[in-house]
């Protein structure tokens, strides 16, 4: 299952997140392709999150599972 797969990846993404006090959980994964994921800890306030998002999270997402279309910060 879809959901399964991301988790799978976001615990490769986890460890760096986690080395600078932050971390990631995934919230949904939507049948279009979105996945909407809560970044927490130091992740939450920092003013680098959307870069390391896209950058880190999205991108690591899209290449292993290439029918991820984006990756969404939710509060």
């Amino acid at each position: 299952m879809l959901k399964e797969r991301v988790e799978a990846v976001l615990s490769k993404v986890k460890p760096m997140l986690q080395r600078d006090g932050g971390d990631v959980e995934l919230v949904d994964v939507q049948p279009d392709g979105v996945v909407k994921v809560r970044l927490t800890g130091a992740c939450a306030g920092c003013p680098m999150s959307t870069m390391t998002l896209k950058n880190a999270i999205e991108e690591t997402i899209k290449k292993e599972i290439p029918e991820i279309k984006s990756v969404i910060q939710v509060g």
